[in-house]
């Protein structure tokens, strides 16, 4: 059933900046009779007068848990993690649904409190395809760190990136990194897998528009990646940039065995896709995700080896990922609950929650 009642919570996530809803959009929506409900932000990419502008009602931050049952709960990061019932209907990234750590915990709080989830990576076209993501600003952000923090082993193995700023735009975010590189004087090699999707597109885009020729890249998708793991090859490059969307068990691209080789050329590895809790996550080399403000988790297997594992780069770019994402996901909230977009992700929502509760009935 279609539901006009959003309410757009504050992200706690740290750093987070991000929105689905911006206030153009909000406005658009207004106009189709959408009451909706805003929570103040002290780090959301957009000023809270501009939704009050937009004809949207501001409210306290958090106070979600305690509005009317009718309004649906929209975000983009993880809830806070406690025991508190979830009873709402909530619309966000929830990563509950591949084996991830705290699946359990979190599917649990919503059947309890009879809550519903529509995760909002897993509302498909009738084709499977994604509606609205984030992919596309991803690869860009994260070849944009890879190559950075390359510039700065160049000049010292053992150096660090500190924490990533945020910028206006991808306009500005690339000239810095065309910086970068005019003063090392030198082009990386780099290799990404995932090349052919949104995030594999983006990584390609930042490399290309900061001035890495298209010879320096090599660009891996499902038929090359079809052998299996692990593969040599990527450590004849400078930076090795993983953009696959995870949906079945496969072979590590690299191991701990493959990167311990004498002699190899990889320093520098983005995670782009940060699977980091999957239990078949490709990239076996971490346990635990980076941040904006701890960005490389660093690390010695006989040479240095540096891995960005950053689960929301597009935050580096709020403002211009925001925008693309709203822009995407607009059409389909007019809609929201009353479309086979919607009742597919419920439906999945049902399924998972008696796969995850219930693995032995399955």
């Amino acid at each position: 059933m279609k539901n006009n009642k959003l309410w757009l919570r504050d992200e706690v996530k740290e750093g987070e900046k991000r929105t689905a809803i911006t206030p153009e959009n909000a406005a658009i929506l207004v106009k189709k009779g959408f009451e909706i409900i805003v929570e103040k932000s002290s780090n959301r990419c957009f000023p809270d007068e501009d939704y009050l502008q937009a004809g949207c009602k501001l409210v306290e931050s958090g106070t979600w848990k305690s509005a009317p049952k009718d309004y649906i709960i929209l975000g983009l990061k993880e809830l806070p993690e406690n025991d508190e019932l979830l009873s709402h209907q909530h619309c966000y990234f929830a990563h509950c649904y591949k084996g991830q750590a705290g699946a359990h915990e979190l599917l649990t709080r919503f059947k309890k409190g009879n809550g519903l989830l529509w995760d909002l990576e897993f509302l498909n076209d009738d084709s499977g395809r994604r509606v609205a993501a984030f992919g596309a600003s991803a690869g860009f952000v994260g070849m944009g760190l890879a190559i950075k923090q390359w510039c700065l082993r160049q000049e010292n193995p053992k150096s660090v990136m500190a924490s990533v700023p945020y910028y206006a735009d991808s306009n500005e975010f690339v000239a810095e990194i065309k910086r970068d590189l005019e003063k090392i004087g030198k082009i990386p090699k780099i290799i990404i897998i995932g090349a052919l999707g949104r995030c594999g597109k983006g990584a390609a885009d930042l490399a290309v528009r900061s001035g890495i020729p298209v010879s320096a890249l090599t660009l891996w998708d499902l038929q090359e990646t079809q052998k299996g793991g692990p593969f040599e090859e990527i450590l004849q490059h400078d930076i090795f940039v993983n953009c696959i969307y995870l949906s079945s068990p496969i072979p590590p691209f690299i191991n701990s065995d493959l990167i311990s080789i004498p002699g190899r050329k990889l320093s520098v590895i983005c995670d782009v896709s940060c699977d980091t809790s999957n239990p078949h996550n490709p990239i076996p080399l971490y346990k635990n995700g980076t941040t904006l403000f701890n960005p490389i988790f660093q690390t010695d297997y006989k040479e240095t080896l540096d891995i960005i594992a950053i689960d929301h780069l597009p935050s580096v770019i709020p403002s211009e990922s925001s925008k693309e994402f709203s822009n995407a996901l607009l059409p389909h909230l007019s809609v929201i609950g009353d479309s086979p977009v919607w009742r597919r992700a419920e439906e999945l929502y049902f399924k998972k929650l008696e796969q995850v509760l219930n693995p032995t009935s399955i």
